[in-house]
């Protein structure tokens, strides 16, 4: 047996620039490269390695470590979980930054690899710099927080340890059922112990991405139920995008005249404009799909994991001979809503049972209904994105008790703004150019763009919304740029969450990765103000004010922020627009630049787009003291009366 001389840290970069992954026969460098912040941690260790010999893997300097690992999901995620990025941080806070991204990838099953620093595994410094001592166990650091959100966890305290930690990240990375953020800590001393490694652990290794198929008796019991539906629905979550199975999911509901629906992370599998795409569902769900949700007798669900706000909190469908059939290639969310399991790849399944429903001559029975919604769809997106401030009886989308006169006075004094959230969105969609990519993650916009954004093309929409990070935004965007640099790609962001993380937008500045900004400014955690009021509060710490004479509120004036301001700084092209003529313009001048561009939107509070016969459960106090919120228990009640139990 040959062995080669190495340290933990040259053996784990060695190793990682010899993955690769097939597709369909074709093979896929699988790592593409390592994001990397370095402290006293990791950078005499794995930056050694790297600096001394990094092979062809790729070197980011990243400049918040959530931030960095929001940019390794984002790349992962728009590479369809094909290729991924590792990213390697310092002990201690460092570390801990990337929990959160972490949690984002396992919630939504994006494969990351993060290398986190650690304590001495000897123990002779401690306590060091950074380090948390638990007097009850010596063993633990920060890491082990990474525990809860990891797929699979590990710590390399012995230099052979490497070697079986490694293939077992590599199987859970590569698997399509179980992937997310797998942690292999590495303490620091550990990595620059050498080791007499053998030869083989560094050759080609090669890992197929199976296509598991259904089984017979998956097959029969699936065309039996189809069979004996006559309003069937299709969900399509992220899994059928990951599958690539958009052509077999086409072919399949024209043969058979199905409706489809979209998650948030299946929407922009096909596009926006076919026939029988019916749009989002759910919670965030649009007019058409939910109209559809509640008369079907069956639900396809295809590649989901039926969240509640996909599902309504178990309240959407209300047929009740409804019945369901799960295709995931994941035996866990095949089980969910007590559906018939199909465990199998969404495109294998799909193009198996297709010939099999074609020979029972089966058509479902929607009749001209499908057309019918989807054109009240249609007209309901035209009239949103229309719609005009007008000074006198404007009646916003969200209609609730805040004093809206004033507050429109009082916004429209700070920024002249009169442009409506959902006026601007239809701008935005119009002017998106064919190789436009939008990315969005949290607050109302999701929500908007779930419910009425148009996307064009298959690949256009990247939103994430199994975890719902704030932050995650416009770092993402940069893996996105990452991903497909000959694309404009455009964050759509809100000024909450644009103020909670927006590091790497100086990465994209340095990488020459132009992406476009555009941060939806309401002052406001208008989302949340919206969830609080329409469940019996008041406007509680959600809008942006001053303190105001009161002690226990914020009641003062609205808190202005120059985002334009803070982006020029960073070195991006910016433009400030409070009309709908501004913001046209500056997206087609955006659209002329070569490096990233920050638009600060000034949009009305209220003006995003209200929900479409959908219910979400929120924990609502069963005692108070006010009337609205004894009302609004009794509404939860009434309408968790009518849910799935489980």
């Amino acid at each position: 047996m040959n062995t080669v001389r190495l340290t933990v840290a040259q053996a784990l970069v060695r190793f990682l620039d010899n993955q690769y992954l097939e597709v369909d026969g074709q093979e896929i460098k699988f790592v593409k490269g390592i994001f990397g912040i370095f402290g006293h941690g990791n950078v005499v260790g794995l930056g050694q390695a790297l600096e001394e010999n990094s092979g062809s893997l790729e070197i980011h300097q990243g400049r918040n470590e959530q931030g960095m690992t929001h940019a390794a999901v984002g790349f992962a995620k728009q590479s369809l979980r094909q290729q991924i990025f590792a990213c390697t941080s310092s002990i201690g806070p460092g570390a801990a930054n990337m929990i959160t991204a972490a949690a984002t990838a396992t919630a939504n099953c994006i494969p990351v690899l993060l290398l986190p620093g650690d304590t001495y595994a000897t123990r002779q410094p401690d306590p060091v710099l950074q380090q948390i001592e638990q007097s009850n166990n010596l063993s633990i650091s920060t890491n082990d927080a990474f525990k809860a959100v990891s797929r699979y966890w590990d710590r390399i305290t012995r230099p052979e340890q490497l070697m079986s930690a490694c293939i077992s990240a590599m199987r859970v990375l590569t698997d399509p059922a179980q992937t997310g953020a797998v942690t292999l800590a590495l303490p620091q001393d550990v990595q620059g112990e050498a080791y007499d490694y053998p030869d083989y652990f560094f050759q080609r290794r090669v890992y197929r991405l199976e296509r598991q198929e259904p089984t017979q008796a998956m097959l029969a019991q699936a065309v039996e139920l189809i069979k004996s539906k006559s309003n069937p629905m299709i969900i399509c979550g992220g899994g059928l995008k990951y599958s690539q199975a958009a052509e077999s999911l086409k072919q399949f509901a024209k043969a058979f005249q199905i409706p489809f629906a979209e998650t948030q992370a299946g929407k922009g599998t096909v596009e926006s404009s076919y026939e029988l795409n019916v749009g989002g569902i759910g919670e965030t769900g649009c007019l058409a799909a939910n109209i559809l949700a509640k008369k079907a007798d069956l639900i396809i669900g295809v590649g989901t994991r039926y969240t509640d706000f996909t599902t309504s909190s178990k309240w959407l469908f209300q047929n009740p001979d409804v019945s369901f059939l799960n295709i995931n290639i994941n035996r866990f969310d095949a089980f969910k809503l007590d559906g018939v399991q199909m465990v199998a790849d969404a495109k294998a399944t799909l193009d198996a049972l297709y010939p099999l429903v074609k020979a029972q001559n089966y058509h479902a029975q929607w009749g001209d209904e499908i057309a019918d919604v989807r054109r009240k769809y249609e007209d309901e997106r035209k009239r949103l994105y229309q719609i005009e401030f007008n000074e006198k009886d404007f009646v916003p989308e969200i209609d609730d008790h805040l004093p809206r006169e004033k507050v429109y006075a009082e916004f429209k004094a700070l920024t002249d703004s009169v442009l409506t959230q959902t006026r601007a969105l239809g701008i935005v969609n119009r002017l998106l150019p064919e190789n436009g990519i939008i990315v969005g993650a949290s607050g109302s916009l999701p929500g908007d763009l779930q419910r009425i954004w148009n996307a064009p093309t298959a690949g256009s929409y990247h939103v994430e919304y199994g975890y719902s990070c704030m932050g995650y935004e416009v770092n993402a965007s940069l893996g996105v740029k990452m991903a497909q640099p000959d694309h404009e790609v455009f964050t759509m962001v809100g000024d909450g969450s644009f103020m909670m993380l927006h590091s790497e937008l100086v990465s994209s500045i340095q990488e020459h990765l132009k992406i476009n900004v555009i941060v939806f400014d309401n002052m406001a955690n208008g989302c949340i103000n919206n969830l609080e009021m329409e469940h019996g509060m008041d406007s509680f710490y959600t809008e942006f004010r001053f303190r105001g004479e009161r002690k226990d509120r914020l009641d003062g004036g609205l808190v202005p922020v120059d985002y334009a301001k803070v982006a020029e700084g960073y070195g991006c092209k910016t433009y400030r627009v409070a009309t709908a003529e501004q913001l046209e313009a500056a997206i087609k001048d955006a659209l002329t630049q070569d490096r990233s561009t920050l638009i600060d939107v000034k949009v009305l509070p209220k003006t995003m787009v209200h929900k479409y016969f959908s219910w979400w459960r929120v924990g609502v106090a069963q005692v108070s003291e006010k009337e609205s919120i004894q009302k609004t228990a009794e509404w939860v009640n009434e309408k968790l009366s009518q849910a799935r139990q489980y």
